[in-house]
């Protein structure tokens, strides 16, 4: 199918043909996302897209970032910027879109410019690849305009993929347009598979990622403070810098609330707050040194977690509050799920952690087969094949 933009003044007009695969040729796809430098979880879960499908062998494969950075310009992988209430900006990046054969996009409501990110249905109308949509978002009780967006937005795509049963079925119970076009493939792992569990009596509980309100760490440091009988043998480390949105408008007032808690506690010399910022290999050396890792996150709708991800394809057991991905991955036995806000509940949990090492030993073989199904080899392979099923026109569905 061949397609004529019309450019904005100075821009010449371009015709465009996607290139499609020849037999037994792996499409070429573009991914929609933000992209590293930003710092967030849809920007590393794109990173992680964009190597796995360039891993497992995929013609050709380039990034659409989206960004206002106005010192963001295109490079090797990013192939263009997408900026926010430019029209002429929306031209340029369809016009690269349509290069390509498949375009999978990464949905979350506040990325894109306009009402709940409404501009990026502006952007579709000029492109004319078969799109697949990730959700990494959805909303249990959406309002209008998201609804509104979300329905255009499903009418639109191809196939729209969830990364739970969860999410799977929230959203064809949710948006009647979506039904007939969910299919689940699992959030990849970033994290490789750790070394083994140290049988040393040390317990050594670690969260990881970007900090902020709502990440419910003062609960890990209230249930610390009521298991006076452990504090010889445990330690618990907080890793990851501030929020860059939320350090910009609030500084550091959450990591500082956090360590006077700690304080006034009395067991500061428990709790270590690590903010420099780790590169892959470095976190992996985290977890390693790691015995469970705990996610008290105070949200009770998060569907996706790529840290809850990570630590599991680690090997590492987990304590998380009872958000839905927690609930549906842990299921098998690879953790503990606890209450939100319960800091008795979770410092249960920490004692069973400390005191029963066979549990322990149990939850960690329970990871391995979670591991295997969200490696991004697996993974990538899965949307490589979801590619080719879009490009023929087959029926997505699961």
């Amino acid at each position: 199918m061949e397609a004529l933009l019309d450019a904005p003044a100075g821009v010449t007009s371009l015709r465009v043909s996607p290139l499609h695969p020849s037999a037994g040729e792996t499409p070429s796809f573009v991914v929609l996302s933000t992209y590293p430098p930003t710092q967030c979880g849809l920007a590393t879960f794109a990173a992680s897209l964009f190597r796995g499908l360039k891993d497992v062998g995929a013609s050709r494969v380039g990034v659409i970032r989206v960004s206002d950075d106005p010192n963001d310009v295109p490079s090797e992988e990013v192939v263009g910027i997408l900026r926010s209430h430019s029209a002429r900006s929306r031209i340029e990046v369809a016009r690269l879109i349509n290069s390509y054969d498949v375009l999978f996009l990464q949905h979350e409501f506040g990325i894109f410019g306009g009402t709940d990110g409404s501009e990026v249905l502006e952007l579709l109308d000029d492109v004319h690849i078969p799109v697949v949509v990730t959700m990494h978002t959805v909303p249990l009780a959406p309002t209008a305009s998201q609804r509104r967006v979300f329905e255009a937005l499903a009418r639109r795509a191809d196939a729209l993929v969830a990364m739970t049963n969860i999410a799977h079925d929230r959203c064809i119970n949710t948006f009647s347009e979506s039904i007939s076009k969910v299919i689940t493939i699992p959030h990849g792992a970033t994290v490789p598979m750790g070394t083994a569990l140290s049988p040393t009596k040390e317990i050594s509980l670690l969260t990881w990622g970007l900090l902020g309100p709502g990440k419910g760490i003062e609960w890990v440091i209230d249930a610390l403070a009521m298991v006076p009988e452990l504090h010889d043998t445990v330690h618990y480390t907080v890793a990851g810098q501030t929020h860059p949105k939320i350090r910009a408008n609030d500084g550091e007032s959450y990591r500082n609330m956090l360590k006077r808690r700690a304080q006034l506690l009395g067991i500061s010399s428990l709790v270590t707050f690590d903010d420099q910022y780790r590169s892959l290999d470095s976190l992996l050396k985290l977890v390693d040194q790691s015995t469970c890792v705990v996610l008290p996150y105070d949200s009770d709708d998060q569907i996706t977690s790529g840290v809850l991800v990570d630590a599991v394809s680690a090997g590492r057991p987990v304590i998380a509050t009872a958000f839905p991905h927690a609930d549906e991955l842990l299921a098998s036995g690879a953790g503990i799920v606890v209450p939100h806000r319960d800091p008795v509940s979770l410092a249960q949990a920490i004692r069973r952690v400390a005191h029963d090492r066979e549990e322990l030993a149990h939850m960690a073989e329970a990871t391995v087969p979670i591991a295997a199904e969200h490696r991004w080899s697996a993974v990538a392979a899965r949307y490589v094949d979801l590619g080719v099923r879009v490009l023929v026109g087959e029926r997505v569905a699961s």
